[in-house]
């Protein structure tokens, strides 16, 4: 491709009788070249197009995607256009969506950008950070709670689907979810949830500190106040998993949903990029604590229906009832 100053000079140097390869050499083009554009078959500053573009035919799907969700991820996309064929690279697709402006603007999101953030240095093993991921939409039409636990150091993050965010139901799900995560680090960080963190203090809640203990965990530390950027890692892990995985996840069932999450974290979370190794191999590097044999002792109700063969179902599994 030839710059406009490049083409008016092969243009002078024409009119004034140079031979197409002295005008090849003076520039450092092939004669090729230097032909279209003298002919005008070539546009000065407009890369030639080899063919036809692998993305025309993927434009109407990915437009309208856009249009009825504009805040889709583009990782998520091009999930879905592989899936139908498209061959190129994820580079060369978000370049043709940003080109061809096909994501609808967004004024909060632009005006979002750029804001000052602090990265806060996590050793390895040290913490893992712990919230709750509230689902009110859910295809079985009941609202879902989802714990999420995260390594700080390596994101490697997983989750356990939950009806009730009790602290019943969190004992529960940080036992789910700390033998997902191969281990117990030194310390716990939690949002200022009533469940672990007495209201208006610092101080872990006596009914909680047993679980701890049991854990083996050196102290829980609550973020302070005005200060969620404390327990970022776990907020990016939800914010991820809602937009990469649940926003397009084929389930009809908690236990679908539990499975679908199992096999996200590991295939797809596990394997984003840290640096020269990805999450999970970084993750591996971490040397986590042992868990207890048994988990803490707890008692969760649950409302289940008896089916016709005297079977309930309870987090994946079923049981038979007198």
């Amino acid at each position: 491709m030839l710059t406009p100053e490049e083409d008016m000079e092969i243009a002078a140097l024409s009119k004034q009788g140079w031979s197409l390869s002295a005008i090849a050499r003076h520039v450092g083009r092939d004669r090729k070249t230097v032909r279209g554009y003298l002919s005008g078959e070539r546009e000065p500053g407009v890369r030639a197009k080899p063919g036809p573009d692998p993305f025309d035919r993927f434009e109407p799907y990915v437009r309208q995607r856009l249009v009825d969700d504009p805040h889709v991820w583009a990782t998520v996309l091009f999930g879905e256009v592989a899936a139908l064929g498209y061959d190129r690279a994820y580079q060369t697709f978000t370049r043709q969506v940003r080109d061809r402006g096909l994501r609808p603007h967004c004024e909060p999101c632009t005006s979002s950008n750029g804001r000052a953030h602090v990265d806060i240095d996590h050793p390895a093993g040290v913490e893992t950070q712990w919230d709750w991921l509230e689902l009110v939409d859910t295809p079985w039409g009941a609202k879902a709670y989802v714990l999420v636990g995260a390594l700080s150091h390596s994101s490697r993050f997983r989750g356990w689907f939950s009806e009730h965010d009790d602290l019943a139901h969190l004992v529960v799900g940080i036992d789910e979810v700390s033998r997902r995560l191969g281990g117990v680090t030194q310390r716990w960080r939690v949002d200022r949830m009533a469940t672990v963190i007495r209201p208006g203090t610092a101080e872990v809640q006596r009914s909680f500190a047993p679980v701890a203990k049991h854990y083996g965990v050196d102290g829980v530390d609550p973020c302070p106040p005005r200060h969620g950027n404390r327990k970022g890692v776990v907020e990016k892990a939800i914010h991820y998993l809602t937009q990469r995985w649940w926003r397009t996840a084929a389930v009809t069932t908690p236990a679908d949903a539990q499975a679908g999450l199992d096999r996200f974290c590991v295939e797809v979370a596990d394997a984003r990029p840290r640096g020269e190794l990805t999450v999970g191999e970084l993750a591996d590097t971490e040397v986590l604590r042992a868990l207890p044999e048994a988990p803490f002792p707890v008692e969760v109700t649950e409302v289940r229906l008896v089916a016709a063969n005297a079977l309930v179902s309870l987090w994946g599994n079923r049981y038979s009832v007198p």
